[in-house]
């Protein structure tokens, strides 16, 4: 009750006062009013630009001159983050304009603002460095999206590259954020051929020239019903004379992102072509020595 008696207000004028503090409660329902405008000016104003630069990128793969499907969609991301960082920054500019005045910038304490620059001297300096790292990795071509790579000890498929991150995803899901000022060493595996490996191992009673033969049979067959294949895998010799049998080293090499399929794939097919020439491939097996087979 004593709180309520300390409370003026003029329901006309909207003016308001508790204690020494006065304000006018209409006006401040007006600036949130603005500020909510302000927020959803910024939503859609994204929203728009991103589908036009979805749209104008999409339409330029019709033109003679083209860019291919991975460097076009970096460029689109990049447009994205620059739309994105530049609408935010407008708004933000607005909104605190609506909230402190157009005096905002002009009435700040000379410590604030000293204090105020050094944060964001610091700040800035990463951003410039993130920004220019992400030119240059641009401009030399580094990686594009879609591109697998390895940055540090994080791999994984380039799901965005912004103005100042880059997003990688790995294969079990992870989402790697990566500032582009701190990328120092890049590998790219999708750049060129890649080579595909499968390991066979048969049966030490059987003969290797023969096997030899069944397989690089397979990997021919293998090659003509596959139009990833860029060169033909074929057996590089024997790798390893292990306990159980003879290990064989089957090498080839397929397009970028095409490895893991095509390994799986030939794999099968040179398992047919064993069992169909009867080459045993060791297992773990009992065997009776001496004595009654009928005990």
């Amino acid at each position: 009750m004593n709180l309520l008696k300390k409370i003026n207000f003029d329901v006309e004028t909207g003016k308001a006062q508790i204690q020494s503090l006065k304000f006018n409660v209409y006006d401040g329902f007006g600036i949130i009013l603005r500020i909510l405008i302000v927020i959803v000016l910024m939503y859609i104003i994204v929203k728009l630009v991103n589908k036009f630069i979805d749209k104008t990128l999409k339409k330029q793969e019709d033109f003679r001159f083209s860019l291919d499907k991975k460097r076009s969609k970096t460029i689109g991301a990049i447009l994205k983050s620059v739309v994105k960082y530049c609408v935010y920054f407008f708004g933000i500019t607005i909104i605190l304009t609506l909230m402190f005045g157009s005096k905002l910038f002009s009435t700040v304490s000379l410590t604030f603002a000293s204090i105020g620059g050094v944060a964001l001297g610091f700040g800035s300096q990463n951003l410039v460095k993130d920004v220019v790292n992400g030119f240059f990795i641009l401009f030399e071509d580094q990686y594009s999206v879609g591109d697998y790579i390895t940055i540090d000890k994080s791999s994984g498929i380039v799901e965005s590259i912004e103005l100042r991150v880059t997003k990688i995803r790995s294969f079990k899901g992870d989402l790697h954020i990566i500032p582009n000022g701190k990328i120092s060493e890049v590998t790219n595996h999708s750049r060129g051929p890649i080579s595909i490996n499968v390991n066979v191992s048969i049966a030490y009673e059987e003969n290797i020239d023969n096997a030899t033969k069944v397989i690089n049979g397979a990997c021919e067959k293998f090659s003509k019903d596959n139009e990833d294949v860029v060169e033909s895998p074929k057996v590089v010799g024997i790798t390893e004379l292990a306990s159980s049998g003879v290990n064989i080293r089957v090498s080839g090499k397929v397009k970028p992102m095409k490895q893991w399929s095509n390994e799986n794939q030939l794999r099968k097919y040179v398992k047919e072509a064993l069992d169909n020439a009867k080459i045993e491939i060791p297992y773990n097996k009992l065997q009776f020595v001496g004595g009654d087979k009928n005990e």
